[in-house]
């Protein structure tokens, strides 16, 4: 019997947990000093003062445990955040009591065991009502946000006590690293890899790819006019795709201990080249350490080569059986395209005839003042 009662007050306490606030120390002194006067003069104003004191200690418990039963929590995140961007969670609250409401309600966002403040507040939930929060969300590194529960406190209804409530609610969220800005040394270097590696198709674009001869439906803007006086005939100008350049960025994972702030330079400088490069129509690939993407472009693709980023992580260079694999790809071996390499340490192995490394040295160089 002992046993089991202490496993029903640890089933009913899980989770909760009360403390006074400064006036509800007050009280409570108070209280005891009334209950030491009426026991040394019997009268019964003090009994029934005593009384009313005590009544207002257990309404206090029983409303605020009220206000947190029953509660039930839903947490949306977006699929990829950026590190210091801001972006908005939602937390959809819901009272699933169906006659009492809950009222005066603080809710906490709880990770790896610490309260995180995010200023919601709720005055008031109907019985079976549910309301729905936003709060701006800003990580500061990059990997895995991983948040446990929330935690509910309210002071209902006269602010004696404080009363805690946990609920686990788990989500977890990709961060990405930072997006910066490249230097124009950076960009001159990538538009003479991108020439080397253009891929000659039709599309929307600016340089020369064909003349052929006007066709019914095509664009009057597209005429070439000096070719069409040369040959007497109606000569139209075709452009060439803008879209078709292709490289395979290649970052490596292998850096010592005190290289981890220099490659975690290079993490965002890869993010902020894949970016630029996706935004330009680039042909991408990437590889980062043993996780090699395919080739694609666009949106959803920058996405996965992003949330690649976001979970690689530095390896030692010097393992049980040496030097690492870092899962570098051949030069051999690497479709047509540019090869581009970031390498944070010097001493990782490098392909061989790289479009563009990116060292040590030359990271400092293009990531400062960025």
């Amino acid at each position: 019997m002992p046993s089991q009662l202490r496993a029903i007050v640890r089933q009913l306490t899980a989770n909760r947990s009360t403390r006074f606030t400064t006036e509800g120390l007050q009280f409570l002194l108070f209280t005891l000093a009334v209950s030491v006067a009426a026991i040394n003069t019997g009268n019964n104003l003090f009994y029934l003062l005593l009384a009313m004191m005590l009544s207002i200690i257990l309404i206090s418990g029983i409303a605020a445990e009220h206000c947190l039963r029953r509660l039930e929590f839903h947490r949306h995140l977006p699929d990829l955040l950026f590190v210091n961007e801001p972006t908005t969670a939602t937390l959809v609250v819901r009272n699933g009591k169906s006659r009492l409401p809950s009222f005066s309600l603080r809710v906490l966002d709880v990770t790896d065991g610490h309260d995180l403040d995010r200023g919601l507040l709720l005055r008031q939930i109907l019985p079976g009502a549910s309301r729905l929060l936003s709060y701006p969300l800003i990580a500061t590194r990059r990997g895995r946000l991983q948040l446990d529960g929330v935690r509910v406190v309210t002071a209902f209804p006269f602010g004696l006590f404080v009363k805690k409530a946990y609920y686990p609610v788990p989500d977890i969220a990709v961060v990405s690293p930072e997006i910066k800005p490249l230097k124009e040394g950076m960009l001159q270097q990538l538009r003479t890899t991108g020439n080397e590696h253009h891929v000659h198709r039709r599309g929307q674009g600016n340089d020369l790819y064909n003349l052929r001869l006007y066709q019914a439906g095509d664009d009057s803007r597209n005429i070439h006019w000096v070719t069409t006086a040369r040959t007497a005939n109606l000569m139209v100008r075709e452009t060439e795709a803008e879209d078709q350049r292709r490289a395979t960025i290649q970052l490596s994972v292998l850096a010592p201990v005190s290289h981890d702030a220099l490659f975690e330079e290079a993490v965002t400088f890869t993010a902020s080249l894949v970016h630029h490069l996706t935004m330009r129509g680039w042909n991408l690939r990437l590889a980062a350490g043993p996780v090699c993407s395919s080739f694609g472009r666009g949106e959803a693709h920058l996405v996965d080569l992003l949330r690649v980023l976001a979970l690689c992580e530095r390896r030692a260079p010097e393992g049980e059986n040496g030097l690492h694999d870092d899962g570098f790809t051949e030069r051999s071996a690497v479709e047509e395209g540019a090869l581009i390499v970031v390498r944070p340490w010097d001493g990782a192995p490098t392909p061989e005839d790289p479009a563009l490394l990116i060292d040590s040295a030359a990271l400092a160089r293009f990531t400062h003042g960025l």
